[in-house]
């Protein structure tokens, strides 16, 4: 049996998908411009190395449970003429930031598009091979409370470890049972200067008291989150009721106070 006759099966066993759907294209197209064998291989291998890519992302990309369609494009930064345009490209544009285990923090009331800000930059990092996992914070809380009842809180924590990022939305919602805000202050400085957070929030650092019933706690964890930092505050009315009174199918809402940023005695300074 020849040698090009068993290539099929030996790609097949080293597990080269893509070589072995390509590699007759391929030398067809070598021979007709005339590659040597070194231009051939390295063709091909850089085909296998892009559809593996492909492939990864595609499964990151399923697993990160990002909604569905919130990504810049979709973003009008017309709305919110205050937010800075560059600087949420910027944080979507690299993965360094969360390499360096800092955090993103977006406060704002609700109905300005933290949640989809936060999504679309998720989506960005996934695009570029960062592991994002997203949570609503109450239910990322609720299984890590459940985790500590079956005494496995560490290796519930050491498992969102393969995520670079994580992505706490609404975190003022947590509810306030000692056990559950316990365990997502364990969260906190688990991830601390190891793996980046965003975290969503329209209650303002001031009003954190209402999620951790102990100071001490609440000082503890905003320092930890602040201490590598972007904070972006959005100063806007409700996107939603701007919409919904541009459509005419509603009345107008309360909005809720725009947010306040607090430092705590003996915390780091955050990096804007």
């Amino acid at each position: 049996m020849s040698s090009t006759a068993t290539l099929p099966l030996l790609l097949k066993q080293l597990r080269l998908a893509s070589m072995a759907r390509h590699w007759e294209a391929l030398l067809s197209q070598a021979r007709d411009k005339g590659w040597n064998g070194a231009e051939y291989l390295a063709v091909l291998c850089e085909q296998e190395l892009a559809e593996r890519c492909s492939r990864r992302i595609a499964r990151h990309a399923k697993e990160s449970r990002l909604p569905v369609g919130k990504s810049l494009a979709t973003f009008d930064f017309d709305q919110i003429p205050q937010l800075s345009h560059e600087r949420i490209q910027a944080l979507a544009a690299t993965g360094d930031w969360a390499a360096q285990a800092r955090n993103l923090l977006l406060f704002g009331p609700s109905g300005v598009g933290k949640t989809h800000l936060a999504a679309a930059i998720g989506h960005a990092l996934v695009e570029q091979g960062v592991r994002v996992r997203y949570f609503a914070t109450t239910a990322l809380v609720q299984q890590l409370q459940l985790a500590r009842e079956q005494l496995h809180l560490e290796d519930a924590l050491h498992k969102l470890d393969k995520y670079r990022v994580l992505i706490l939305d609404d975190f003022g919602y947590v509810k306030k049972s000692d056990q559950e805000t316990q365990v997502l202050f364990e969260l906190i400085a688990h991830r601390y200067e190891t793996g980046s957070l965003i975290v969503t929030s329209n209650q303002p650092f001031g009003q954190w008291d209402r999620i951790f019933p102990d100071q001490m706690m609440t000082v503890a964890a905003v320092d930890r989150l602040i201490h590598h930092a972007d904070i972006i505050e959005i100063d806007s009315d409700s996107y939603r009721r701007k919409e919904a009174l541009r459509q005419g199918s509603e009345e107008p809402m309360t909005t809720t106070p725009a947010p306040t940023t607090f430092t705590p005695p003996g915390s780091s300074p955050a990096t804007r």
